[in-house]
């Protein structure tokens, strides 16, 4: 059962929901573009300050012109409130001192201006009406009262006249005309006289303006929330494609239903994709070769064993016909000798089966090589096992044959090179064992006397169950697997182990084993 506080558990914690990577980079990017789109209300502000800058206007434009009637002749006054309204496009109204309308620019002469009627307008200007409102509500804009010229034209119908006649200022109102343009009507008075002068302007620009900003930004919006979508989704297949790939194969791999399956290794890619392809490639070669080699391993062991067990059940089915004292003896001898055959094939099997596993949960440690061969080779001679063969230790360098490793096993594999350099060395032969130093390697040969390794043996001699035995040896004295759990602990500890010739041309084999040196601070 999974542990619930691993890493990966951890993961789906941090991303609850369970979205593809391509709705995940989509939302990323419209994460972004929503920031973005929020700049829209932005231009709330810009119409603000157009706002405040045509309320200036208003209020100097409505001030020259009473500067320009106060102390105008009667007959002066229409004229000038005529090219006032022509040039500004203002409608000019004049109240005296009682609030009775004295003079009106749009009743004098051609309006400047007309409000447009919305129901003439085409269904765009409904539309863009619609956005309006709609933004103004999303903004939470107040409520502008709609502009209505009354029929009755005194002044108590502009509530900014009397304000203008008390405060003696200048007063601005905002309001909207149908089409829902800005109406900005001014009121200020005229000398010490108590009239009134009132201007309205449709300020329409403002709208279009505003109009204008916002389309230009939903464009840019709109076209850069295309843009993501086509990168997002670009880069999705770039992502997403490989992966599924790879999934498809690890899946296939995992079922086992294609012998020779082919995980890309995707060489076009020099990026994190292509660095999990090629990952998940030579994973998958290397678990294939793990699962060839168990096989072989199985059919090697069947093989080994059938050997033992056919002589040991002939000797037995021999037993009970065989009534000659001698020829039983000779029996149960052979029997006796498969028994512990089989027993030795079944101790080295397991052991070749355990290294691994045991190895990946060891904790290397410092060892001293020179002091475990000689401790070794004590502890052998003090058994008798070395035979009549001679183990000269030698060491051609000062330095301390230091490695990092696992002492006992280390032991293991000194013991399987010296058993075997014995079962080849005749009798009374010199065994050495030489220590050398090479930069950061250390190097340990063991040489005998025998009749050495042809050269297409070389190899062969470290696989399984492979062994090239000395001619007066007992048949199944050796399972052929020392020399190969050598090499799979050498190379557990990241050193090699080799075989070749002696130095001195003599006949015999050489056996090296090359181990990185302890580093020292």
């Amino acid at each position: 059962m999974a542990n619930p506080h691993s890493a990966d558990t951890r993961v789906r914690k941090n991303w609850p929901w369970r979205m593809s990577v391509t709705v995940r980079i989509l939302a990323v990017n419209f994460i972004a573009l929503a920031l973005l789109a929020g700049s829209l209300f932005y231009i709330d502000s810009y119409r603000k300050e157009l706002f405040a800058e045509r309320f200036i206007l208003a209020t100097s434009e409505v001030q020259i012109a009473a500067t320009a009637l106060d102390g105008s002749q009667p007959g002066e006054v229409r004229e000038r409130m005529l090219r006032i309204a022509a040039e500004q496009g203002l409608r000019l109204r004049l109240y005296d001192s009682e609030g009775k309308l004295a003079a009106d620019s749009f009743k004098l002469a051609e309006p400047s201006f007309s409000f447009i009627d919305p129901d003439s307008e085409p269904w765009l200007q409904h539309a863009a009406r619609l956005l309006d409102s709609g933004m103004d509500f999303l903004l939470g804009s107040p409520p502008i009262a709609p502009h209505i010229d009354h029929d009755d034209p005194g002044a108590v119908q502009w509530p900014e006249i009397s304000e203008a006649m008390d405060s003696g200022s200048t007063v601005i109102v905002h309001r909207l005309a149908r089409d829902q343009t800005p109406v900005i009507n001014a009121a200020t008075p005229i000398g010490a006289s108590g009239a009134v002068l009132l201007t309205t302007r449709n300020a329409r620009d403002i709208t279009q303006n505003v109009r204008d900003a916002r389309q230009t930004l939903a464009i840019i919006v709109g076209a850069a929330f295309m843009i993501s979508i086509l990168l997002s989704l670009f880069l999705a297949r770039t992502i997403v494609q490989p992966l599924r790939i790879l999934v498809r194969s690890a899946v296939r791999v995992r079922l086992g239903r294609d012998r020779e399956v082919v995980v890309p290794r995707l060489p076009e890619r020099r990026d994190e994709i292509g660095l999990l392809a090629r990952a998940i490639s030579d994973m998958a070669a290397a678990l294939r070769q793990r699962i060839d080699a168990v096989e072989s391993f199985a059919a090697d062991v069947s093989h080994e064993l059938k050997n033992p067990l056919t002589s040991l059940r002939s000797a037995v089915e021999s037993l009970q016909r065989v009534d000659d004292p001698d020829l039983r003896a000779q029996l149960l001898t052979i029997a006796r000798q498969d028994v512990g055959r089989i027993d030795r094939l079944v101790t080295e099997i397991a052991d070749a089966s355990r290294i691994d596993a045991q190895l990946s949960r060891t904790e290397f440690t410092c060892v001293d090589l020179f002091k475990l061969v000689q401790a070794l080779v004590a502890e052998r001679e003090s058994r008798g096992v070395n035979g009549s063969s001679e183990i000269q230790i030698s060491q051609r360098s000062d330095k301390p044959m230091l490695v990092s490793g696992d002492g006992p096993r280390l032991e293991r594999v000194l013991h399987n090179l010296l058993d075997n350099a014995v079962s080849f060395s005749p009798d009374g032969e010199l065994i050495e064992i030489q220590f050398e130093r090479h930069d950061d390697q250390i190097v340990v040969a063991i040489s005998d006397h025998g009749p050495g390794i042809p050269d297409e043996a070389r190899e062969k001699v470290f696989e399984r169950f492979h062994s090239l035995r000395p001619s007066a040896e007992d048949f199944g004295k050796h399972s052929g697997l020392g020399l190969a759990i050598a090499r799979t602990i050498v190379e557990a500890h990241f050193g090699s182990l080799t075989a070749g010739a002696r130095k001195d041309s003599q006949p015999g084999a050489r056996l090296i084993i090359s181990l990185p040196a302890w580093l020292t601070e």
